[in-house]
């Protein structure tokens, strides 16, 4: 990622609280990054099947059950290697 800066953004108090309370003073930037960051690339893949199937037959369930378990996967690692 590349550098940070200092943006304003509205919550939901419940939601705010929620997240400060689990992760504690301090983390709730890193939190919310991090959620942004899943965010945005669950939508790229999801834009990934949508251009995949407008070419081809829509994906088997085998097919996206597979790509979960590869996705579930890298995540892991990700994680570890954090």
């Amino acid at each position: 990622m590349s550098g940070s800066r200092k943006y304003s953004i509205s919550l939901p108090e419940d939601l705010a609280d929620a997240v400060r309370a689990h992760v504690g003073p301090g983390g709730f930037s890193a939190y919310v990054a991090e959620a942004l960051e899943q965010k945005v690339a669950m939508d790229r893949l999801r834009e990934i099947v949508v251009d995949f199937e407008t070419d081809n037959e829509a994906l088997t369930r085998e097919e996206v059950e597979a790509a979960r378990a590869l996705l579930r996967h890298d995540h892991r690692q990700a994680g570890a290697a954090a």
